[in-house]
């Protein structure tokens, strides 16, 4: 069964950098509506509609099966 994971993802703009990502909820649904009920709340309605990031995925299903890997950047 295929579930829809919604997330706000946002570049950070304070001395930490990176990303700042939440996972605002799981649905059973394509999670638009969740997306229309959070766009204007608090700290949402200050970056754009594009931040919400909805993400298909299948229950029961082991995500990186296989491992991973880091990989270090050196300049």
């Amino acid at each position: 069964m295929d579930v829809f994971m919604l997330w706000h993802v946002y570049e950070r703009t304070d001395n930490l950098g990176g990303q700042n990502k939440k996972l605002i909820g799981v649905f059973s649904s394509q999670a638009k509506e969740a997306v229309e009920q959070g766009k204007d709340r608090e700290g949402f309605r200050d970056h754009p509609l594009d931040c919400f990031e909805i993400h298909r995925t299948e229950i029961d299903q082991i995500s990186w099966a296989n491992g991973f890997s880091t990989v270090r950047w050196r300049e």
